[in-house]
C-alpha cells in the first residue's frame, strides 16, 4: 500500500529537538501501525533504503521478542546500514547478536552485574545523589541550575563508573567517548565528526574510531587481573572472554551503562516540573516511589527506537515485510498506545500495571535494568526530601537525535524549601 504522503516523517533527527513527537506517533498507531519510513541524506549523513516503522506497542513487543524472524546480528541495530566492512566487527557485542550466540555472552556478563553487586552501591548512589544536589543549590546563580550540568551527567557516570571499577583520573574519558557515540547526530552536543576518504561521515561505532576505547578496556582489565576488587571489570577480566568480546563489552556498559540513566534522570525531573500536583504527591509519600519511576520511564524512555532486520518474508499488522527489510520499534511510541495505557499522555505515578518497553523486552531486554531504577529511584528520593518542586527557570535543550532520547540542558529552581 502506498500512503506516503500521508504517513508522518519519524525519522529525520531535527525532529526530536523539539520534543518526542507524540502526534505523529499517534497518527501512525492509528493509520498506519507499520509505516514505511524514508531515509533521506541528512546533515551529510548518506541516504538509506528506508524502513518500516512500528509504533502498537503489541508489534513492538511482537518484534522484539521473535529473534528468528527480526534479527539483531543481520544488520546490527541502528536505523542507519553500517559499513557493510564494519559488521563483523560490529558483531561482536551481544546487542548486535541473536540467540543461541547472544545467549552466552549474556549469561557471562549476568554473572558479573548481579543485583546483590549492584545493591552493595546504595549507600554510594545515595551520597552522591545528596552531594550533587546540595552543591547545585550552593552554586545557583539566582536561585537556578542546569541539572544536566550540575547533576545528572556526573551523577550517571560515576555511578557506572564505581560499579565498573574505573580509578577516578579515568572517569572524564568514559563521558567524552559517550558523548562522542551517543551525540552524534547533533552538531552542537558533538564534536565535529571525522570524515571518510569519501567525505562522508565516519560512524562513531567503527572500529576506526574506537581504538582509544578498546585500548583502555585492555589495559584496564590487565590492572584488574593483577588488582582484583569487587566490580564488573574484575568480573569480566576473570571471565572466559576473549580479548575482542572483552572490548566489546566495555564499550555496550560505558555507553549503554551511562546514558541510560544520564537520559532518563533529567527526563524524569523535567516531567515531575510539567505536572508539581504530581510531584508533590510523590513527595508526600502518597505514591510508591517504585511505581513512580516505572510511569516516569514510561513518559520518558531513555532509548526512542532499535532496528531489527527481517530475516524471511513475513508480515506485522497486515503489512508484508520482505527479508532484508529494515524493521525499527518505536519504544516511545509503544508507551504511548491507547491499546495498552489508559490516558497515555498523564503523568500517572501510581499507574499499575505499567508495562512500558522502556527498557526492550525479549532475549535484549536491557541488563542494566536493574540499576538504573535503584539509581533514579534514589535521586528522585533525594530530590523529594531536600529540594523545591521542580520549576523550569528557562527552556530545556533536546539532543537531537532519532535514537537517544537526550535532554542536555535542565534549568530549574533550586532554591527554596522542599515542597
Amino acid at each position: 500500500m502506498d500512503h506516503a504522503a500521508d504517513v508522518p516523517d519519524v525519522f529525520d533527527p531535527r525532529i526530536y529537538a523539539s520534543g518526542v513527537p507524540h502526534e505523529r506517533y499517534r497518527l501512525l498507531r492509528e493509520r498506519h501501525p507499520v509505516a514505511r519510513q524514508a531515509e533521506p541524506e541528512i546533515q551529510g549523513w548518506p541516504a538509506g533504503p528506508g524502513f518500516w516503522a512500528v509504533t502498537r506497542h503489541a508489534d513492538v513487543v511482537r518484534v522484539l521478542r521473535d529473534h528468528r524472524t527480526y534479527s539483531s546480528w543481520l544488520g546490527a541495530t541502528q536505523i542507519r546500514d553500517p559499513d557493510p566492512a564494519d559488521l563483523p566487527f560490529l558483531r561482536r557485542t551481544m546487542l548486535n547478536q541473536d540467540p543461541p550466540e547472544h545467549g552466552r555472552l549474556r549469561r557471562l556478563v549476568s554473572r558479573a552485574f548481579t543485583p546483590a553487586r549492584v545493591d552493595a552501591f546504595a549507600g554510594r548512589v545515595r551520597e552522591r545523589a545528596r552531594a550533587l544536589l546540595a552543591a547545585a543549590r550552593e552554586s545557583a546563580e539566582d536561585g537556578a541550575a542546569d541539572l544536566v550540568r550540575t547533576v545528572t551527567d556526573e551523577y550517571a557516570l560515576l555511578n557506572l563508573t564505581d560499579l565498573l571499577g574505573v580509578p577516578a583520573a579515568d572517569r572524564a574519558l568514559l563521558l567524552e567517548w559517550t558523548v562522542r557515540i551517543i551525540g552524534y547526530q547533533d552538531p552542537a552536543d558533538a564534536p565535529a565528526p571525522l570524515l571518510g576518504p569519501d567525505g562522508t561521515p565516519l560512524n562513531p561505532r567503527s572500529p576506526a574510531l574506537l581504538g582509544e576505547m578498546f585500548a583502555y578496556a585492555r589495559e584496564l582489565a590487565a590492572h584488574k587481573r593483577a588488582h582484583p576488587g569487587d566490580d564488573v571489570m574484575t568480573a569480566l577480566a576473570e571471565a572466559a572472554l576473549d580479548p575482542a568480546e572483552l572490548e566489546m563489552f566495555f564499550f555496550l556498559l560505558t555507553v549503554a551503562g551511562n546514558d541510560t540513566v544520564r537520559s532518563a534522570a533529567p527526563g524524569g525531573l523535567l516531567a515531575l516540573a510539567g505536572d508539581p500536583d504530581a510531584y508533590r504527591r510523590l513527595a508526600a509519600g502518597a505514591v510508591p516511589m517504585d511505581r513512580a519511576v516505572d510511569e516516569l520511564l514510561r513518559v520518558h524512555p531513555p532509548v526512542l527506537s532499535f532496528r531489527r532486520t527481517a530475516s524471511v518474508d513475513t508480515e506485522l499488522a497486515g503489512q508484508p515485510i520482505r527479508a532484508g527489510d529494515k524493521v525499527v520499534v518505536f519504544h516511545a511510541s509503544a508507551n504511548h498506545d491507547e491499546r495498552v495505557f489508559v490516558d497515555p499522555g498523564r503523568l500517572d505515578l501510581a499507574r499499575t500495571p505499567n508495562p512500558h518497553v522502556s527498557f526492550g523486552d525479549g532475549p535484549h531486554v536491557c541488563l542494566g535494568a536493574h540499576f538504573a531504577r535503584l539509581q533514579l529511584r534514589i535521586l528522585y528520593e533525594e530530590w523529594c526530601a531536600a529540594m523545591p518542586v521542580p520549576e523550569l527557570a528557562g527552556p530545556p535543550r533536546r539532543l537531537v537525535s532519532n535514537f537517544i532520547n537526550g535532554i542536555t540542558r535542565l534549568p530549574v529552581r533550586v532554591s527554596g524549601r522542599p515542597g
